[in-house]
């Protein structure tokens, strides 16, 4: 058998060893940089800008940049911690 009739075999529905559904965007535990600045609302510069500057950790797999769902999380966590601190004591 084929590489290619195996890889057509394991996607056709029903079958046992069949590929999962592709994983929705809230199941991904570590996006692309710009799949981050999405979430985010922000442009992919501004990403590039905060991941380099270290304000929000990235981890590299192999080659490839990857930002984990949680650093997106602690960083707004940051950001409204700050802005809670700055506001007048009522």
């Amino acid at each position: 058998m084929s590489r290619r009739e195996v890889l057509a075999r394991s996607t056709e529905p029903g079958e046992a060893g069949a590929m999962s559904t592709p994983a929705t965007p809230e199941d991904l535990i570590l996006l692309t940089v710009e799949e981050a600045a999405v979430r985010l609302r922000i442009g992919r510069t501004s990403m590039y800008r905060l991941v380099a500057t270290g304000a929000i950790e990235s981890v590299t797999v192999g080659r490839l940049r990857r930002v984990p769902v949680e650093c997106l999380a602690e960083y707004v966590h940051r950001l409204r911690s700050i802005a809670g601190s700055k506001l007048p004591a009522a």
